[in-house]
């Protein structure tokens, strides 16, 4: 995975001109061409492709034409060689097994006998039910995600949902559940004849279907980010190829007979052979797309009693591997479902549903092309004699308004016919209709019709009957601008790849509707399917939900930019066939879903002719879309909308200055927002010796090569419990945005379709952390792209504020739903924000005053106690300026502190770029070493009210520390003085004085340790959850509270976490609320904190959460300065220059306090506020 721009639209060379110029001549002998290109072949008799010399007359023919130049050149050379090497393919009589050639290590020969790309087929037996099927299909809502499952219990789950995929269809099958298999070491090892019925396979295990087999104990995952797992050495792959050998059995319903039989696999991984009763049957590559087969002929006779044997072999390297080389886990076999399906004699084989909208969005011209499949030896003629076509379109949304009454037949709204044939029909049958005043789709309001086209003969019976829901919406282009029904969207996305944590790529309806849930919930309203075609399942429900997708053909192969002299297969003519059937593959299974607003060539694959070629084909089929290909923009003259298909890198934690880019987007022409990198940690399931299971990455299951931890990048843990990040991109996402500015309050609403009319908006002010007021904001609807703006003087809180003394008074408004929606309940929170408004208290640098209470003090050996009102006893080290121990009411509260600190357990993104890293260089400077001697430390003075105590640390590598050199390697200086007084109160001035030759520092603070019943934190600053300061947007300032344990975040691998940004007080405490008080003193700023079980050693040492050994008290950091995470990649250093700490001198103050059960912080904060 790169970090990149893209702009949408394949980005090409100076042949982009011919690629999208669209005049008269051009187009119609362009067309012409691309029509031979298309059209049948005669049956050759060897089936491997020819190589391209072969066809060299029919393109140097071609080439003669004046249009034919660069784009279109490789558009029709490609096509060309397709085409005719799928005749080639598809017509051979005999089983490319009977050849002594390793079909899987050629890339010319990558299906045989596999039927045309097509939608899904529902095989619908009349209009009302396939009405009742997609009424079923669409009744699912945010319940259906409280029951999704994460381990062991999703491999049953997902053979329930492979049977509830296909129920409702009666001439639909899965074939799901346990198959017999065995995993032999290679193809030559594979058992001799295992497909033949009389072979005997009781010694083999059992395997369900779908999954990867490495998820169920066969073979071992391999994670590899970049690098293929496998020599580079195009097309061959590694002999020691694991091959999975696979038998089930079935039988046909009687209902069936008469009936053509097809055999759909959704997804083999990466390349399989299947025979039916002994015969084969076909071969596929793409492990991303379905390949269907017919096998009526093959199977037994009905009735005749005897089972289908069903084998197939699966490689877990071909040479389709090379195509995918996705920055994801390398997992083998069938992981999506297998179907049967039963269609008649003449069939719909496949429709494409368009829509063009009328003046205004008045109304819209539908059209549906259709292609008939008949059988072999029946004559095409038949077809318009003794069977008509027709369609029609059904309002979704009425099936809803009466629940209980619900006349499906009814919502018809527009009626499709046949139209006649064009003058050079190459496409099929085309049936036009038109829909007055349409409800438009976007994902703001995903409105759906469903389509149904019927095949009826002689007699008007229904013969077939398809169906799929539409949306009906338009996706142009103005400069600078992507438009959805005439709008400049936004993007506010992610990319999503297919991961169960358990499963591997095995899909789960109930997992698929969390990730939307959550992505709906949290402000997502994009997702680009990285990287390849998903689950066909996963198209309906971002339909149904809202949810624009950038669809992305199953094509990769990054690991050649480290193969020199290797050249990309996009360059290589011989690759050109297989990158045209996947992306044939994925236009044509998805070209009717209206979540699509854009194509994608693949990812992260070099440019070449190919991809030219590609794109060509694309628009030929398919105008309606624009195209994506991953590149960079930098032109300041360009004129296409400018989208982040990978942004914000989300490794561990991240996701550092994301507030950043929003306020370029959201100020910036033309720049359209951006996909995050990305949604989920992809790690898997792994038990350890000791029976406890954990998240797994790249090298834990022994696979070699691997790159380790790269896969965990996503703003959710695998089992899709949100990072903290996710609350940063909510709130850097959410629609509605409100600010503050010279004392008006502007309440924006971002949407471009949805006015405020279901939002309740509310109000609640803070003064010094406590609850001052709340209410019902009386908002007037607010239209698309438009403002409200009012007087914060004139809103219903300014009584409240007018009257408190706090010194700080902070106002959050916050947009909820007032209805449930399909993804959330009512009362769900849409947009918040906190503003600070102006106090009537000022806030002024406090200074304790040594007053009346005692002081006592004893010297004893190297220490000094400390005593102060009975209350606390301080035993501070005279020899080495540090407090042994801290006493409140008898009680230990401090077992050891206070010591300066500049070190923290490194993030994934402090360990990017290597030599450059922030880490290598922190290690270079010693600043994982560093060790404080104590220069002095000495009483400066004391009275009976006061103690005043300074000491001077050097810090130094730990390797001096016991030098007796004279020089020593002083990396900082630093300067504590304690002023204790009989209050009780213990003032801490801090001087740190850097060494200029230092790199940026980790952190600049304090450490102590304190007892681990201390467990108890309260703090007043921003929170609830974990924020540093270029990740803090989202939180808002209050007081909370929480354990040591739920401060903690357990990213997989650890590193430093939990802290929480501009605190202004915090107590650590017992369950008997005995404890301290820490606070920011003087004129210092806010501080970052955070506590916790595990020591920053430990957190550097572990190398996953579940290692962490707890030590025997709490480490607590109190930081005046804290570098920021970064986040726009985590491969260099990249932590923007405002959040980085320099290694300048720095001076800030902080007071310690007891806290007993009659006191609080609150209480303590308040008493050295003026005028308190």
């Amino acid at each position: 995975m790169v970090a990149s721009v893209n702009a949408v639209e394949v980005v090409v060379r100076s042949d982009r001109a011919a690629m999208v110029a669209h005049g008269t001549a051009r187009v119609a002998v362009g067309v012409a061409a691309i029509a031979f290109a298309l059209s049948p072949c005669s049956p050759a008799h060897s089936y491997r492709q020819p190589q391209l010399p072969h066809f060299r007359p029919v393109i140097s023919s071609l080439s003669a034409l004046p249009f034919y130049d660069g784009a279109l050149k490789a558009l029709i050379s490609v096509v060309v060689v397709w085409k005719l090497s799928m005749a080639y393919l598809d017509g051979q009589a005999g089983s490319p097994l009977d050849y002594n050639h390793t079909i899987w290590q050629d890339q010319s020969f990558f299906k045989w006998r596999k039927r045309d790309a097509h939608v899904p087929l529902h095989c619908h037996e009349s209009i009302e039910g396939s009405l009742r099927y997609w009424y079923g299909r669409s009744k699912v809502d945010f319940l259906a995600s409280n029951v999704a499952v994460w381990d062991d219990d999703a491999v049953s789950a997902a053979l329930d949902s492979a049977s509830f995929w296909v129920k409702g269809l009666p001439f639909v099958r899965s074939l799901s559940g346990y198959w017999n298999f065995y995993l032999a070491h290679d193809p030559s090892s594979v058992p001799a004849n295992f497909y033949h019925s009389d072979f005997q396979d009781s010694t083999w295990g059992s395997l369900p279907v779908p999954s990867n087999w490495e998820m169920h104990g066969y073979g071992r995952p391999i994670y590899t980010n970049i690098a293929y797992p496998f020599p580079v050495d195009p097309p061959h792959v590694p002999a020691e190829n694991p091959t999975g050998c696979y038998r089930t059995y079935f039988q046909l319903p009687l209902e069936w007979k008469g009936r053509r039989i097809f055999l759909q696999f959704e997804a083999v991984d990466s390349a399989f052979h299947v025979w039916l009763n002994g015969v084969p049957i076909g071969y596929s590559q793409d492990s991303r797309l379905p390949a269907e087969f017919e096998i009526t002929e093959y199977c037994h006779p009905f009735g005749s009693g005897k089972k289908n044997l069903l084998a197939v072999e699966v490689f877990t390297w071909s040479d389709g591997s090379y195509l995918e080389d996705q920055d994801h886990w390398w997992l083998s076999g069938i992981h999506r479902d297998v179907l049967l399906i039963a269609k008649p004699q003449v069939c719909i084989a496949d429709y494409f549903f368009t829509s063009t909208m009328g003046e205004n969005y008045a109304y819209a011209d539908l059209q549906v092309e259709v292609k008939i499949d008949i059988p072999q030896g029946m004559s095409k003629d038949c077809v318009p004699a003794d069977f008509t076509l027709e369609a029609g379109v059904y309002d979704v949304g009425k099936w809803y308004q009466d629940d209980a009454s619900v006349d499906l037949l009814s919502s018809k709204v527009a009626q499709m016919e046949l139209i006649p044939p064009a003058k050079f029909q190459f496409h099929g049958y085309m049936l036009k209709g038109k829909l007055e005043m349409p409800k438009l789709w976007s994902a703001e309001q995903p409105n759906l019709y469903t389509l149904i086209v019927i095949l009826k003969d002689a007699s008007g019976h229904i013969v077939d009957c398809e169906s799929c829901q539409v949306g009906i919406r338009q996706i142009t282009k103005a400069p600078k601008q992507l438009l959805v029904n005439g709008h400049p969207i936004v993007i506010r996305g992610v990319n999503r790849h297919e991961h169960h944590p358990r499963l591997g790529k095995t899909n789960l309806e109930s997992c698929m509707i969390k990730d939307l849930v959550l992505m709906k919930q949290n402000n997502v309203n994009a997702v680009r399917n990285s990287h390849y075609p998903q689950h066909p399942r996963w198209y309906e429900l971002c339909d149904l939900y809202g949810m624009y997708m950038i669809d992305e053909a199953n094509i990769e192969t990054h690991g050649f930019d480290y193969s020199a002299p290797l050249k990309h297969p996009t360059m290589e003519q011989s690759w050109a066939s297989a990158m045209m059937d996947r992306v044939i593959g994925m236009v044509e299974r998805d070209k009717n879903h209206a979540c699509i607003i854009s194509w994608s060539l693949g990812n992260e694959s070099g440019y070449g002719p190919n991809h030219s070629g590609l794109a060509g084909w694309i628009r030929g089929k398919d105008l309606s879309r624009p195209l994506h290909y991953e590149g960079i923009a930098n032109d300041p003259t360009e004129l296409r909308p400018l989208i982040l298909c990978e942004y914000s890198h989300a490794m561990g934690n991240s996701n550092g200055n994301i507030h950043e880019y929003w306020e370029a987007i959201d100020n910036t022409f033309g720049l359209q927002g951006g996909f995050i990198w990305d949604w989920v940690d992809q790690g898997l399931l792994k038990e350890a010796a000791d029976g406890c299971k954990y998240w797994a990455y790249g090298g834990d299951f022994g696979d070699h090569p691997n790159d380790l931890n790269f896969c965990l990048n996503g703003i959710t843990w695998p089992d899709r419990t949100p990072h903290p990040a996710l609350h940063e991109v909510k709130y850097v996402y959410q629609p509605i945005k409100i600010s503050l500015q010279e004392g008006i309050v502007e309440i924006r609403n971002t949407h471009f379709f949805e006015n405020t009319q279901g939002l309740e908006f509310c109000w609640s002010v803070l003064g010094d952390g406590c609850a001052l007021g709340s209410g019902i904001m009386s908002v007037p609807q607010i239209e698309p792209q438009s403002s409200y703006n009012m007087e914060w003087k004139s809103g219903p809180w300014y009584s409240t504020c007018a009257t408190s003394l706090a010194g700080e008074i902070f106002l959050t408004i916050t947009a909820k739903l007032l209805q449930s929606t399909r993804w959330t309940e009512a009362g769900h929170t849409v947009s918040s924000v906190q503003l600070q408004l102006p106090s009537k208290r000022k806030l002024v640098p406090y200074a304790i005053k040594a007053g009346n209470a005692s002081l006592h003090s004893e010297i004893i050996g190297d220490s000094i106690k400390i005593f102060q009102q009975n209350i606390a006893e301080v035993n501070l080290n005279t020899q080495t300026g540090t407090i042994k121990s801290w006493k409140v009411e008898g009680i230990c509260v401090m077992n050891r502190g206070i010591f300066p600190c500049f070190w923290r357990a490194p993030t994934d993104n402090d360990k990017g770029g290597n030599a450059e890293s922030y880490l290598s260089k922190w290690k270079a400077a010693f600043l994982d070493d560093l060790f404080f001697l104590t220069e002095s430390c000495s009483i400066l003075n004391q009275t009976g009210h006061l103690i005043e105590v300074s000491v001077v640390y050097l810090g130094v590598p730990k390797a001096e520390k016991t030098s007796h050199s004279k020089e020593l390697n002083v990396l900082l200086r630093v300067v504590i003085t304690y002023t204790f007084y009989g209050s009780g109160d213990i003032v801490m001035e801090c001087n740190v004085r850097p060494n200029i030759d230092l790199p940026t520092l980790p952190r600049v603070g304090v450490e102590f340790h304190l007892d681990k019943s201390m467990d108890r934190v309260k703090w007043y600053g921003k929170g609830p959850f974990e924020c540093y300061p270029d990740r803090k947007a989202a939180a808002m300032v209050a007081i909370y509270e929480k354990t040591v344990c739920g401060m903690h975040v357990p990213y997989i691998v650890p590193g430093e976490c939990g802290g929480r940004a501009d605190v202004r007080w915090v107590t650590f405490q017992n369950q008997e609320d005995v404890g301290i008080y820490a606070a920011i003193y003087g004129s210092s700023p806010p501080m970052q904190m955070s506590a916790s079980f595990y020591s920053t050693a430990e957190l550097d040492r572990a190398t996953h959460n579940q290692e962490l050994v707890e030590g025997d008290d709490i480490e607590v950091h109190l930081d005046h300065k804290h570098m920021g995470l970064g986040g726009d990649d985590s491969w260099s250093p990249c932590v923007h220059d405002e959040y980085l700490v320099r290694p300048v001198p720095y001076s800030f103050s902080m007071r310690l306090h007891p806290v007993i059960a009659a006191t609080s912080g609150h209480a303590i904060y308040e008493s050295q506020l003026p005028g308190y």
